[in-house]
């Protein structure tokens, strides 16, 4: 695995990380992958779902794929949101996705579309 870009340090701040990020401009949507190339989610660019959607392009960047160590790393990036997310299930989709990949071992291909 070749890392395009070093992983920032989170801070506590949601806003101030996604500050930190790379732009999501000429993005339309991520699309994560299962094993078999199955699309299982997609996140559009689209008010509500921009600051997901930085993310996910930002550990595609870093670590090429949603595997345990890019969730735990954006589960820091989420800051805030992630304990809110381990407290109600379901609230926060794109961060039970990360908690699910280091729970089950699993990994997803994330994929960019412009």
């Amino acid at each position: 695995m070749s890392i395009a870009m070093t992983p920032v340090a989170p801070t506590a701040s949601f806003k101030d990380n996604l500050a930190l990020l790379p732009s999501i401009d000429g993005i339309a949507r991520i699309d994560l992958l299962d094993a078999s190339g199955t699309v299982v989610a997609t996140i559009p660019n689209e008010a509500g779902k921009q600051g997901s959607l930085k993310v996910y392009n930002y550990l595609q960047v870093c670590f090429g794929r949603l595997d345990a160590a890019a969730a735990e790393h954006g589960l820091a990036i989420f800051a805030e949101h992630t304990p809110d997310a381990r407290a109600r299930p379901g609230a926060h989709p794109n961060i039970d996705r990360m908690i699910d990949v280091i729970v089950k071992g699993t990994s997803l291909t994330i994929r960019a579309v412009p």
